[in-house]
């Protein structure tokens, strides 16, 4: 199988770059196989990304460390195929022990035609952390594409230290990403506008949050400063949900009503019968 065009994948990472707008922030509605990535793009979106937990449970694995890095890249590159959109992926804190893993890991990646990866420092030091982040941009430099990467910290996801220093905690850390040759910052577990604005103030890189429901709407966030917006792995959890619901009432009551409003075969099938279905571009 022959390589991404660069010239293209680097034109992609320029528009995915561009589209980190504080205050009309680019929404990403996450997503873990090609069908929903072209039902994403056919919605209207202007990228597309992957979520790990939610790439994770297609491939029968738990989040967090549990995926086999050659299977999520796999994944990667049949999303990239599936869409004409820039396609960044979640790689967890990049699938290896050693910075210098993380960067053999960005260069697979950025085989399959991806222009963006998160990485997370979980459970690592933070100037560890940076070091990883610094590696994988090593290898997008190598590669000669700029890789937009997107440095997070769980700060207010795991909830580490005391609730009062997680702000200035998450921005000594978040400074020392960007400082690494992160291009942005993300920052799940913060719902609050003034504390989304104070990192949106505090951090000289685009802020990335994750949404939910309760989160400030799309409108709100943009005029607190955010530049992207993340719905995880929303989107699946709300999609296995109703995989249970069915599943559960045919067993129970051998009624079919869980069935009503799912989409048609000829629209699914229609995914990959047209390249137009799917791809943003009509």
């Amino acid at each position: 199988m022959s390589g991404p065009d660069t010239a293209a994948q680097r034109e992609k990472a320029r528009l995915l770059r561009e589209l980190h707008r504080p205050g009309e922030p680019v929404v990403l509605a996450n997503v873990w196989d090609a069908a929903s990535a072209r039902l994403v793009a056919g919605a209207g979106a202007r990228a597309v990304a992957t979520a790990s937990a939610s790439v994770s449970w297609s491939l029968g694995s738990p989040d967090g460390g549990g995926a086999d890095r050659e299977q999520v890249l796999a994944r990667t590159a049949e999303v990239v195929r599936a869409v004409d959109l820039p396609v960044t992926a979640d790689l967890e804190s990049g699938y290896a022990d050693t910075a210098a893993g993380v960067g053999e890991t960005v260069t697979g990646l950025l085989a399959t035609g991806a222009v963006g990866v998160n990485l997370e420092d979980a459970g690592y030091d933070p100037r560890e952390a940076a070091e990883r982040i610094a590696a994988a941009r090593a290898a997008a430099d190598a590669a000669g594409v700029p890789l937009f990467v997107n440095g997070r910290t769980d700060v207010f996801l795991r909830g580490l230290g005391e609730p009062e220093g997680r702000l200035d905690e998450a921005v000594r850390r978040l400074r020392l990403y960007v400082e690494a040759g992160a291009d942005g910052v993300f920052v799940p577990g913060v719902a609050d506008p003034e504390t989304i604005a104070a990192l949106a103030a505090a951090v000289p890189a685009p802020l990335n949050v994750l949404a939910a429901p309760g989160s400030p709407s799309v409108a709100e966030l943009a005029e607190l400063g955010v530049a992207r917006i993340s719905l995880g792995p929303g989107l699946a959890e709300v999609a296995y949900a109703a995989v249970r619901r069915a599943a559960e009432e045919v067993y129970a009551s051998g009624t079919y009503t869980g069935l009503d409003g799912g989409l048609t075969y000829p629209e699914l099938n229609g995914l990959f019968t047209g390249r137009a279905a799917g791809t943003g571009a009509g």
